[in-house]
C-alpha cells in the first residue's frame, strides 16, 4: 500500500473558492521534515512504477498544471518529485511571456502544442491561466476579455479530460517574506544570479496585488473535474511531499495492471533455434 499522505489532508489542499489563498503558506500540518525525505523516496518508487504501467497500457495520460508566485519552487518542485523516474514518459513545458510569434496566434496555441501523447505524464511550469493575469498586467488584453479568456481555458480543459487525460491543477502558495528571502538568496549566490529577471522586483513590490488577481482566477476556475490544489510552499519539504502524494493519489484512482497481449511466439518456439 502506497504510504502518502492521507486523503483527509490532501482534501484540505482542494482550493476554497470563498477564499482560495487565505490559508497561511507556512503551515506544516504537524509533519516533520525528517521523515519526510523518507516517505517521499517511497512515494517517488510507486510513481516510477506507475508511471512505467501508464507508458506500457497507453491508454491514458495524466497532467499537472503548475503555477505560483515568483520563487514559489515551481522548477525545485518538478526535480525533487520527478528525479528517478523514467524521462521517456515524462514531458515538462515551460511558458514565458510569449513571444512576438505566439502573439499572433490564439493564446492557448503554445499549450496545445505540448499536451503529451497516451501513456505519458506531462507538466505545464505555468499555465494557460497565465494568459488571465499576466495578459492583463502586461496589458495584451482588456478587463473586459478575462471572462471570455476564462471559458476558452475551461472549454480547454474539458477537451483534455474527454481525451483521457487526468487534470489536476496546482498552486505553490507562499509568503511575501519568504520570496524576498528567496530573492535574496539569489541576489548573494553568484551561482544562481541566472535566475534574477529585471521583473522580479516590481513583482515582489506587487506581490499582495498579484496574489489578489490569483486568488480571484482560482476561485472563478476551480472545477470538479479538474480542480485547484493549493499547496503551502514556504516550506520546500512539504511542498514536494504534498505534490508527490497528489500523483500518488491521482494513480492509485487509475487501477493499473500490467497488459496481457496475446504472444507472438512462444517459449518453445524460441528456445527451439
Amino acid at each position: 500500500m502506497l504510504d502518502r499522505l492521507p486523503d483527509a489532508l490532501l482534501d484540505s489542499c482542494l482550493c476554497n473558492p470563498v477564499a482560495p489563498l487565505a490559508d497561511d503558506p507556512a503551515r506544516g500540518f504537524g509533519l516533520e521534515k525528517g521523515s519526510s525525505k523518507t516517505q517521499l523516496e517511497a512515494i517517488k518508487q510507486y510513481l516510477d512504477e506507475q508511471q512505467q504501467l501508464l507508458w506500457a497500457n497507453r491508454k491514458q495520460a495524466i497532467m499537472i498544471w503548475l503555477q505560483g508566485p515568483d520563487c514559489s519552487g515551481k522548477d525545485g518542485a518538478i526535480r525533487h518529485v520527478f528525479r528517478g523516474i523514467n524521462p521517456q514518459g515524462v514531458t515538462v513545458s515551460n511558458y514565458r511571456q510569449p513571444t512576438q510569434a505566439e502573439r499572433s496566434e490564439d493564446f492557448l496555441a503554445r499549450y496545445r502544442r505540448q499536451l503529451p501523447g497516451a501513456g505519458s505524464i506531462g507538466i505545464f511550469n505555468r499555465t494557460p491561466y497565465e494568459g488571465v493575469v499576466s495578459d492583463l498586467h502586461d496589458g495584451f488584453i482588456q478587463p473586459e476579455q478575462i471572462t471570455g479568456r476564462l471559458q476558452q481555458i475551461a472549454d480547454f480543459e474539458d477537451q483534455i479530460s474527454a481525451s483521457g487525460f487526468l487534470l489536476f491543477k496546482v498552486y505553490l502558495q507562499i509568503s511575501k517574506a519568504e520570496q524576498r528571502e528567496r530573492l535574496k538568496k539569489r541576489l548573494l549566490n553568484p551561482h544562481k544570479h541566472w535566475k534574477v529577471n529585471a521583473s522580479d522586483l516590481p513583482a515582489h513590490q506587487r506581490f499582495d496585488q498579484l496574489q489578489a488577481q490569483w486568488s480571484d482566477v482560482l476561485k472563478q476556475s476551480q472545477r470538479e473535474s479538474s480542480p485547484w490544489y493549493v499547496l503551502p510552499a514556504d516550506h520546500k519539504w512539504l511542498r514536494n511531499l504534498l505534490l508527490a502524494s497528489l500523483l500518488g493519489r491521482q494513480f492509485e484512482t487509475l487501477n493499473q495492471q500490467w497488459p496481457q497481449p496475446p504472444l507472438p511466439f512462444t517459449l518453445e518456439q524460441l528456445e527451439s533455434h
